[in-house]
């Protein structure tokens, strides 16, 4: 279950009557009588959200619109929306409420600098409307903002400040008890920013008993008193951006955290405490050596990787790289970026044509999500582990043989 909208909800001030719509899990009813309609939306959703927006729009019902696509492209979705929020909601959200409510609605508003993250309040989950017995009982929960890493391809950073903060334990607990779930999924952008902070949060999960998922850095699986704490506590799945097994690669990437001479013995100490784990990569940098794809299918099936994603490298607004790239003169289709984030190349690369590095990294999902690969790596489904890593792959297998579904982000 996603967070940001139960949140939003909670951080609604008294008097607002709010009803939460998930696509994902219902049809919107454009007809509906209210007084306003508040839309959150990445850029890979923007379009959909504009034509959301549109349709209520064209009744009569004010829209404001929020999110990270707002943050970065602000001109854009004010052309489909009465007010745009950028930033944090706890500083503007109020705030876009009460002029609506007066009649004095502004175009844009900007959030204060970010602030500390104690005494958030506990998302609406009540407001989900789900039944007794829902089947889907993951739930989203957050317990820090930003990254510690100034990776030049990413853009979180800018998005959610400058600095890594991180959320008293106990407010996190208490997030956590409020789900009612046995399954959480930590939204952080590094779960394991602060380690300190980490293992703190890790021996307050323990009596819940939960099992949980989260993405952090590779290194961090180096250090073994971290992963007994972490497996104790009920860690499930983590998802690692090693991003390259290139060297060079890495370094012009500004991943200086991440060694390939360590991943080894990271992916072995992840494997004997039977903790599942994803490993992303992307291609396309200019410092890449051009066979970097075989032996990059020889190291996963080598290693037995459980579950990998292959992105291209993509120059997002606001990051170092979308300047760089953008001032080489090298961004193919700019209006695009981030519509289609991964799959497509939206920049000319150093050693070869887009549609040539397009494929490489297609037919490494194919080959990748292949039935032979598949049974060469994954272990029998007899765990929770193991039933994660088939259920990623077999799905990940429909996705690689169909282009179309690479674009289709609901289906799966």
């Amino acid at each position: 279950m996603g967070l940001t909208l139960p949140y939003l909800a909670a951080l609604t001030p008294p008097g607002w009557d709010v009803t939460l719509i998930d696509e994902q899990r219902g049809d919107i009813d454009f007809e509906a009588p209210v007084d306003a309609v508040a839309i959150t939306t990445w850029t890979i959703n923007s379009l959909r959200a504009y034509e959301i927006a549109d349709q209520f729009r064209n009744r009569g019902v004010p829209v404001i619109m929020g999110g990270p696509h707002a943050y970065f492209h602000a001109d854009e979705a004010a052309a489909h929306s009465d007010a745009v929020g950028i930033g944090e909601g706890e500083g503007i959200w109020a705030s876009m409420l009460n002029d609506l409510a007066g009649g004095h609605l502004k175009k844009l508003y900007r959030a204060p600098e970010p602030q500390g993250l104690a005494s958030l309040p506990i998302p609406r989950w009540d407001l989900l409307g789900l039944p007794p017995r829902f089947s889907m009982k993951t739930f989203s929960v957050q317990a820090s903002r930003g990254c510690p890493f100034q990776c030049e391809f990413c853009s979180e950073r800018y998005l959610l400040g400058p600095t890594y903060r991180f959320r008293p334990v106990e407010d996190v607990i208490a997030d956590i008890k409020s789900t009612h779930a046995r399954y959480i999924f930590f939204t952080d952008s590094n779960f394991g920013g602060r380690p300190s902070h980490t293992m703190e949060l890790m021996e307050a999960l323990i009596p819940l008993k939960i099992r949980w998922s989260a993405l952090w850095p590779a290194y961090l699986c180096n250090d073994r008193k971290l992963m007994d704490l972490a497996r104790l506590s009920g860690l499930l799945h983590l998802n690692l951006g090693i991003e390259s097994i290139d060297e060079e690669a890495l370094a012009g990437l500004g991943k200086k955290n991440n060694k390939v001479r360590q991943y080894r013995d990271a992916l072995k100490n992840l494997r004997s405490r039977g903790i599942s784990y994803s490993l992303n990569f992307i291609f396309g940098s200019d410092t890449e050596r051009q066979d970097i794809f075989a032996p990059t299918l020889a190291f996963l099936q080598r290693e037995k990787v459980p579950a990998a994603y292959f992105n291209i490298l993509t120059p997002h607004k606001g990051t170092p790289l979308y300047d760089r790239m953008k001032a080489e003169g090298r961004i193919i289709d700019i209006e695009e970026i981030g519509r289609w984030p991964g799959i497509k190349c939206h920049i000319t690369p150093r050693h070869c044509t887009a549609a040539e590095l397009e494929e490489r990294v297609a037919a490494m999902y194919r080959e990748f999500y292949s039935y032979r690969s598949m049974l060469a790596r994954l272990p029998l489904p007899v765990t929770e582990a193991a039933i994660a890593s088939w259920i990623i792959n077999l799905s990940q297998r429909k996705v690689s043989l169909d282009p179309d579904r690479m674009e289709n982000f609901d289906e799966y």
